[in-house]
């Protein structure tokens, strides 16, 4: 039974999960002191981590029916994130399993959302195309394993969720942007303004920084009064841009590869008409419910079955990285 702790950003998280990956428990602790602010502060969400921290993993193994003394290894996210929110995670795993004697696995956060969806139920197995799109990270990858993991290409500057959160910015919704776009979309006709998705530049790399600036000269172009009117057909049309721009290279990648299965994660996996558009391809496509989209610790569990842990002086040595990540 492993026992995953996840603090990169601003959700606390712990989980419980068997070996075969069956979820015990899940429990994610969304701060929500952000808002205010239109962004994660990185002070507070470190802070609001040590006041939550041994909360929500008294939780999830209470939710899972377990003690400490069931737990035969201990999973947390090394990276990448926020250096002083990943080093409240890090320090509460390497406190139990020094003290329970229980083997330490470190997991790169980017690693967890590539593999989420081999969590039962969905169990999905390798080779697949993962496509991985956050508020942080989008990029595409090959898995031909759980240590096989290759990249095949990525955004050249801003994340899909960082592109989506600066749209609803200028559209006047709160922090966070991607559920308000998404609900403010909802009302309106994706085919009113034609967006750029970069679908004619060939390759698997993709670029938000144009779809940006044609919101923002939209929106300017339009005026105030107009803008407010119309706020629901820019949405849907901002928001068909990124999914197609995803889907696109989603297509390309299985071409490319040869292969016909795709899982994808990252809280923009979250997005419900990117969920349909992935749906509709010619494809097995894996989509896990989401609360494994969005940051959890059953994702770090995932990737813990297959990670070597740590001999005690390795253990006490971890330290946090803020990028470098293995995955992309």
């Amino acid at each position: 039974m492993i026992l995953a702790i996840e603090t990169s950003c601003d959700d606390t998280c712990a989980a419980v999960v068997d070996d075969d990956g069956t979820i015990r428990s899940n429990v994610i602790s969304s701060q929500g002191i952000h808002d205010a602010y239109g962004g994660v502060v990185p002070e507070l969400a470190a802070r609001a981590h040590v006041e939550r921290c041994d909360l929500v993993i008294e939780q999830a193994l209470r939710d899972a029916g377990a003690a400490l003394e069931d737990v035969d290894r201990i999973a947390v996210t090394q990276g990448p994130g926020l250096v002083g929110a990943l080093l409240v995670g890090l320090q509460a795993a390497k406190a139990l399993a020094l003290a329970r004697d229980v083997p330490l696995v470190p997991v790169d956060h980017l690693d967890g959302h590539v593999l989420a969806a081999t969590l039962r139920p969905l169990a999905v197995e390798p080779p697949f195309v993962a496509l991985v799109a956050s508020g942080g990270h989008t990029f595409l990858s090959r898995v031909d394993g759980p240590d096989a993991i290759v990249r095949l290409g990525g955004t050249l500057d801003d994340a899909a969720g960082e592109a989506i959160d600066k749209g609803a910015r200028l559209l006047g919704l709160p922090y966070p942007g991607g559920p308000a776009l998404e609900r403010l979309a909802a009302g309106g006709d994706p085919a009113a303004f034609a967006f750029p998705t970069g679908a004619k530049v060939r390759g698997l790399d993709c670029s938000f920084s144009g779809l940006k600036t044609a919101l923002l000269y939209a929106v300017r172009d339009l005026g105030e009064e107009e803008t407010a009117r119309r706020r629901a057909d820019l949405a849907a049309s901002y928001q068909r841009a990124v999914v197609e721009a995803l889907a696109v290279r989603v297509e390309r990648a299985l071409e490319r590869t040869g292969l016909r299965r795709v899982a994808i994660g990252g809280g923009v996996a979250a997005n419900g008409a990117l969920r349909a558009r992935l749906e509709a391809l010619d494809a097995d496509v894996a989509i896990p419910d989401r609360s494994l989209c969005t940051d959890n610790a059953a994702m770090i569990a995932a990737v813990a079955r297959f990670r070597p842990a740590l001999d005690p002086d390795a253990a006490i040595a971890l330290e946090a990285y803020a990028s470098g990540q293995r995955a992309a």
